[in-house]
């Protein structure tokens, strides 16, 4: 687990979702929104992460039409700090590098 919470792991994960141009989720937070609540809770996240405590935030529930008429698939859309924080691109972020 250290070796995935490191910060340069975090950074990355961080540039991916930046990349990507995400779309928040509940709560309203945007990508753009992102990187100064990292800097301010960076720490207190992480610890969190390590004591086994982190609990992901609700998805926001969105359905998107099938090419099927009238259909519709269900998608859920997690907040952009879940996306940095494990399971997600954190994990990604290391596979990858490894």
């Amino acid at each position: 687990m250290d070796l995935i919470l490191r910060k340069d792991n975090l950074n990355e994960a961080y540039k991916q979702v930046k990349k990507n141009k995400g779309k928040g989720g509940i709560d309203g937070m945007q990508v753009d929104e992102l990187l100064p609540f990292l800097r301010e809770k960076q720490e207190s996240l992480i610890q969190v992460i390590k004591e086994g405590k982190y609990k992901p935030n609700p998805v926001r529930r969105v359905e998107i039409p099938k090419e099927t008429k009238g259909e519709f698939r269900k998608l859920g859309v997690p907040t952009v700090t879940s996306y940095c924080t494990p399971p997600n691109d954190v994990l990604e972020c290391c596979l990858q590098l490894a």
